[in-house]
Formats: C-alpha cells, sequence, structure tokens
C-alpha cells in the first residue's frame, strides 16, 4: 500500500505513534543549493519551475528527533552534512559519472550495526523520466529495501520528491508512507507513480 500525501513533514510525523515504521529512508535537504535544478514532467516534458528549497539550510533539530522516535531504523541520505552520532555503517552509491555530476557520490547514514556497504549505478541509466534535481534512481532504492528491509516493515519517507521511493516500494511489496512539501514535485511524481503501476498492470 502507497500512502502518499501533499504535506509537511513534520505534519505528517506527529500524527503516528513511537516506532511506528520499521524503517525510514529520507533524502532531506543538504543545503549546498541542489534546487536550483530543474526537473521534467513525465508526460508533457515540461520543466518544472525553478525552486530554492535547499537554500535554507538542513532541517532542524527537531525533525531528526521526530524521525528517530517514528522510526526503528532510519537511512539518511547526505548524512555526511548532518550532526548525526557516529556509525560504521555508512552507505555509498558511487554514481559511476566519471565526474559529470555534482559529486562522483553520496553518502548515507544509518543506524543499522553493520559494515559499510556501497552500491554502483549509474545516473543515467534510470533518469530518463527525470522530474527532481536530487532524484535518486528507483534500482538505488530496491537495493536498499532488499538489503535493509524486511518483508512487513512498514516504511517512511519525509521527502519523497520524485517518488522513486514509491516505486520501489510497489514493486517489491512494502507498505510506504511518504509525503511531498512542495506540489509541483508531488503532483509530477503521482503522475510518475500512476504511469508506472498502470505499465506494471498491463504487462
Amino acid at each position: 500500500m502507497l500512502n502518499i500525501i501533499n504535506c509537511d513533514c513534520m505534519d505528517l510525523m506527529k500524527e503516528y505513534p513511537d516506532k511506528y515504521f520499521e524503517l525510514a529512508i529520507v533524502d532531506p535537504p543538504y543545503g549546498i543549493g541542489a534546487s536550483e535544478g530543474y526537473g521534467r514532467s513525465l508526460r508533457n516534458n515540461q520543466r518544472i519551475k525553478e525552486k530554492t528549497w535547499d537554500n535554507e539550510g538542513i532541517p532542524k533539530p527537531e525533525y531528526f528527533n521526530e524521525l528517530f522516535r517514528v522510526s526503528t531504523n532510519q537511512i539518511i541520505w547526505g548524512g555526511n552534512y548532518f550532526a548525526l552520532h557516529p556509525t560504521r555503517c555508512f552507505i555509498v552509491w558511487d554514481k559511476v559519472n566519471a565526474g559529470r555530476d555534482f559529486a562522483d557520490c553520496e553518502m548515507a547514514w544509518t543506524s543499522f550495526d553493520m559494515v559499510a556497504r556501497m552500491l554502483q549505478y549509474r545516473v543515467a541509466n534510470d533518469h530518463k523520466q527525470r522530474i527532481h534535481p536530487t532524484q535518486k534512481p528507483v534500482a538505488l532504492y530496491e537495493w536498499l529495501l532488499t538489503k535493509y528491509a524486511k518483508k512487513g516493515d512498514k516504511i517512511l519517507d519525509t521527502h519523497m520528491g520524485s517518488g522513486s521511493i514509491a516505486i520501489a516500494c510497489h514493486n517489491l511489496g512494502f507498505d510506504l508512507t511518504a509525503c511531498e512539501l512542495d506540489k509541483d514535485y508531488y503532483d509530477a511524481a503521482m503522475k510518475r507513480i500512476e504511469f508506472h503501476r498502470a505499465q506494471k498492470r498491463l504487462f
């Protein structure tokens, strides 16, 4: 089941009791100006207007307090930008892009007491339908779910963006609760998700 809402993540999380979600996989703003990129909607290839959400700094401590309250385990993209306690289980996504992107890799902080892991996956393989400047591949989320989630786990995403995690959860049969504050991105993501689900039904 996919429960996706156009709302503020703080409003969403306050609706849930402690440790309701087994795993949160989130990609909050890093505060590095990434929102200045453009995206394209799935169906009409129209550019989404320029945004400034990543120029406003990283989430406040209250966000992380709520995230840790409502979830048992967490995977937090951009964890190297945030003041989180030490972990030995960083996840590294090697973009295999030969320097063609802002960075050769991205890092995620996790709450797991496990060894660090790396996935090599080229961005271009998954971005034929790019709608968000920090869009991550569906295959990356499928890898995370396969490695770090168990059957029956409830998944939380507080900054859904392009909807890649929703497609991955749909493909693998995980229940997802997610929100996206920006209405343009929310609408484009919902179109992308519904298009994917329709294609799956056809085949």
